[in-house]
């Protein structure tokens, strides 16, 4: 498994941005998908992104999609999750995750049970 520490949440406006990374140490970057996930209070966690090993592919949650953008560079074996036009409801702890290449295409990443490593979490607070 590969370690994964979020980072760049906290207290924004609706309306706003912020930039989430997640930075990845112990195994080799560049062998695994990696994707955002969140949970809200109370609710379940969800699906919120995920990029392929390579850049190339990504998939986004349709609840985020246009306002989201999922990248990484694996340079500095790090996933970032930019994140524009940001509502009260993208309020939650946002996970990232890492999970072995399957064959499967992008969206199948949607699953939480395609990734084996996860982070902490890092809060992210959109205030109205």
């Amino acid at each position: 498994q590969v370690q994964l520490v979020e980072s760049g949440g906290g207290l924004v406006q609706a309306g706003g941005s912020l930039r989430l990374s997640c930075a990845a140490s112990g195994r080799t970057f560049t062998d695994y998908v990696v994707g955002w996930f969140r949970q809200a209070p109370g609710k379940e966690r969800e699906f919120v992104s995920a990029i392929d090993r390579s850049g190339a592919f990504t998939y986004y949650a349709d609840s985020v999609k246009g306002r989201f953008t999922i990248s990484r560079s694996n340079a500095k074996n790090t996933m970032y999750l930019q994140m524009n036009s940001l509502k009260p409801e993208d309020t939650a702890v946002y996970y990232c995750a890492a999970g072995p290449p399957t064959g499967y295409s992008i969206n199948n990443y949607a699953r939480a049970q395609r990734y084996d490593s996860w982070g902490q979490g890092t809060q992210v607070t959109v205030s109205s």
